[in-house]
């Protein structure tokens, strides 16, 4: 899919930063463009999920990771429109909107593929899951600021690899190697390559170091001591596990879809946010 032609909309449907004035403003003037090309525009969630053919997103890459969970698996293309400094997913500056926009409206635009996981957690022994929910950046079990280090028994597909003793771990799409991964000495991983990010959160031992695994593998966390620990979904959603609990990560079949901005490449925005060549 990625370089895919993006399909013209007829439905499209504005998210926003709510907590940014410029963005509830620019939604406006974004809708008025729209409905004066002939196309129908909604504001409302819930229509969103079920009608929209396209999501304008105006805000940051948080904003454009609430989006995707709206959209909740459609394949959907996701226009995202940084309001402030360049995202790594909302890469069409404010001052491109409209120009892209037009690309898309006249089927000029192309698609990007990004994978997903599909995360389930499953407690004290039990087969039924306790979550069963999607991300797009990571999955994130980490210990409580004053509580000690936490154990977790980890395998891949059955096969054992390691109980890490940790602050914590991160299971990251190559989406969101850029994201917490990355601060946890992560690899940077291109985009829309088949792999899955296995980063240990300040391990205890130097030789436990981040691992990057086959997007088929199926990867289970189980929280072998008793100590303070949750678990984060894509930074925005979270809750307590206990001890026994067993996270289950794996690839979803479903992808989210960016539209993409010609003006700049995955190297371009890694230098604009990274400061590469910088001193």
């Amino acid at each position: 899919m990625d370089g895919h032609p993006c399909p013209v909309p007829r439905r499209v449907g504005i998210v926003h930063k709510v907590t940014s004035a410029e963005a509830s403003e620019t939604a406006l003037y974004v809708a008025q463009f729209l409905r004066s090309k002939g196309v129908e525009v909604t504001h409302d969630e819930a229509e969103i999920a079920k009608t929209s053919e396209l999501v304008v997103v105006l805000g940051g890459d948080g904003t454009l990771i609430h989006a995707a969970s709206v959209l909740d698996g459609r394949p959907v293309p996701i226009l995202g429109v940084n309001m402030g400094s360049l995202g790594f997913m909302t890469e069409v500056p404010q001052s491109s909107m409209y120009q892209t926009l037009e690309s898309v409206l006249t089927g000029r635009a192309t698609l990007s593929e990004r994978m997903k996981l599909r995360v389930h957690l499953h407690r004290g022994g039990s087969p039924e899951r306790l979550l069963d929910t999607e991300v797009l950046n990571d999955v994130v079990m980490a210990k409580g600021a004053l509580s000690r280090m936490v154990e977790l028994d980890t395998r891949c597909s059955g096969n054992y690899v390691t109980t890490f003793k940790a602050d914590g771990i991160i299971v990251a799409t190559p989406t969101g190697s850029t994201a917490y991964a990355l601060a946890a000495n992560g690899p940077i991983v291109f985009p829309t390559m088949r792999g899955v990010i296995v980063a240990p959160i300040c391990p205890h031992t130097l030789t436990q170091r981040p691992l990057v695994v086959p997007d088929d593998e199926n990867i289970e966390i189980l929280l072998v001591n008793d100590s303070e620990v949750y678990l984060t979904l894509d930074g925005q959603k979270g809750m307590k596990l206990e001890r026994g609990d067993r996270v289950q990560v794996k690839q979803s079949y479903n992808r989210v879809l960016l539209v993409r901005n010609p003006q700049i490449d995955f190297f371009g925005i890694l230098r604009a946010k990274l400061r590469w060549g910088e001193r």
